[in-house]
């Protein structure tokens, strides 16, 4: 207990260095709209570093180590679809989101398909965000746990209050800061504990020697499931609220397609060496629960070295649940309460609301996390549900006239609803949901093409006169 103390005073020193960077720059957050765009534009290296570091959290590394534990190394495809996403988010989209002058993906999907998807694609992006924050709490509670040896239920609660209070003090601009120092104190704790893990097996020889050749296939999980990875990895970059958020920040047009490629370059190898971790925690530790794959090794180092880890996975928590709660609470702001119960847009409760959004969304996941084993399934689910958006992005920019607005409002409530119910259902056929959540708005939208061709309606789609009242809702 005395090694755990010690580690977890380590880790608190730099929470508390976190907290003063986060009190710092919100010193500075005045209105509702520094709040959820950071006041000013950042460099895309700054912004390249918080997109990887949102989609590093402790799911990314805890989740990553549990599903190589149990299937080897084809489980860093799941991180490494992620890097794939935002190349190609740089190719085909970060300049025309940017373009848009929208930094609400439901603004963004309203400004083509009309008013009523804006309030369908908020109610999916908000559920996919607060399930990543179950899966979040639910990782980073079973690192707490192992390491204080409390129940796993206390610690979930702790986890969810503390990362709730840090991220409701500044804003956007403290996450773009503090993001910065997570992605760097998480890169040096996954490869100092890769390099023990290594070590403590007897080198990478040892490693193979132990483990059955399948642990070693690439497509060991199954090409099926690779393939799925990809699709809601590649769905979760391109319609993603704080995505969106944050490349809107960049200083230039010509600098934010870098963005991405700047996350890749971090996102990739991480997924690689948090797959070798939990790969050597099989060895070490062959009859845990999956789930303490990488917790096993942090209790089982030096407390120095264990509380780099630990900080770097607290930095993981909190920097992914800064981005779900801050868009999260972006959305609430702008789609339900400025519109509806602050028409006359009264800053001061502006202001308010949208701190008290952030808190709310941040506490909300707390009680699901409790019951949330598979860190990674429902990571998967969340990625899935914006795998749907992510079609209607693309025909949005790329076949602006296939398809109907009605048809995009019945694309996101059926994809929803099929994709979660596919998923509670158990994968029926062996088929993942991310398939599902795909196939549900391409069918939709081709059938309402189609009809909307035989009914001779030639103008489908929102103009500037079908969405008056949330215009004064954009920054």
């Amino acid at each position: 207990m005395e090694t755990a103390w010690l580690v977890l005073l380590i880790a608190a020193v730099y929470i508390v260095a976190l907290a003063a960077v986060s009190y710092f720059s919100g010193r500075s957050t005045r209105t509702s709209g520094s709040f959820a765009s950071g006041g000013r534009p950042f460099p895309a290296i700054l912004i390249g570093f918080l997109l990887a570091s949102e989609f590093i959290g402790t799911t990314a590394s805890v989740g990553t180590a549990q599903a190589a534990y149990e299937s080897g190394i084809s489980a860093a495809w799941n991180v490494a679809s992620l890097g794939v996403g935002f190349v190609l988010f740089s190719f085909l989209l970060a300049r025309r989101y940017r373009a848009l002058g929208e930094n609400t993906i439901s603004g963004a999907l309203a400004s083509h398909y009309g008013e009523r998807v804006r309030i369908a694609t908020s109610v999916i992006m908000i559920s996919a965000l607060l399930i990543v924050a179950v899966s979040v709490y639910a990782s980073g509670g079973a690192v707490l746990s192992r390491l204080l040896d409390i129940d796993q239920s206390l610690a979930i609660v702790l986890v969810g209050v503390l990362a709730t209070a840090y991220v409701s003090v500044g804003g956007m601009r403290s996450v773009v800061y503090t993001n910065m120092l997570h992605a760097v104190v998480k890169i040096v704790g996954i490869i100092a504990l890769m390099f023990v893990a290594i070590h403590r097996v007897g080198g990478m020889g040892k490693l193979s020697a132990a483990l059955p050749d399948s642990a070693f296939s690439w497509d060991g999980v199954g090409v099926s499931q690779i393939f799925a990875w990809m699709i809601a990895g590649v769905g979760a970059t391109f319609a993603t609220q704080y995505v969106l958020q944050a490349i809107t920040t960049v200083e230039s047009d010509a600098k934010v397609r870098r963005t991405g490629f700047y996350a890749a370059v971090i996102l990739i190898p991480y997924g690689i060496l948090a797959t070798i971790i939990g790969m050597c925690s099989a060895v070490l530790f062959p009859h845990i629960k999956s789930i303490q794959a990488m917790p096993a090794l942090v209790t089982d180092l030096n407390p120095l070295l264990a509380g780099l880890v630990v900080s770097g996975l607290a930095g993981a928590m909190f920097g992914t649940i800064a981005a779900l709660t801050i868009g999260a609470s972006t959305l609430i702001f702008k789609d339900f309460y400025q519109p509806y119960f602050n028409p006359d847009a009264d800053e001061r409760r502006n202001f308010a609301v949208i701190r008290i959004a952030a808190g709310v969304t941040g506490l909300v996941p707390i009680a699901l996390a409790l019951f949330a084993d598979d860190v990674l399934s429902v990571t998967f689910l969340a990625k899935a549900l914006r795998a749907g958006l992510a079609v209607l992005v693309l025909l949005m920019f790329y076949a602006p006239g296939y398809g109907s607005g009605r048809g995009a409002f019945w694309s996101i409530v059926i994809s929803l609803v099929a994709t979660i119910g596919w998923y509670v259902a158990g994968k029926p056929f062996g088929l993942d949901e991310a398939y599902v959540a795909v196939a549900a708005p391409l069918m939709v939208m081709t059938v309402s093409h189609l009809l909307r061709r035989r009914g001779g309606d030639e103008t489908p789609f929102a103009s500037a006169e079908t969405a008056p009242s949330h215009s004064s809702a954009r920054s």
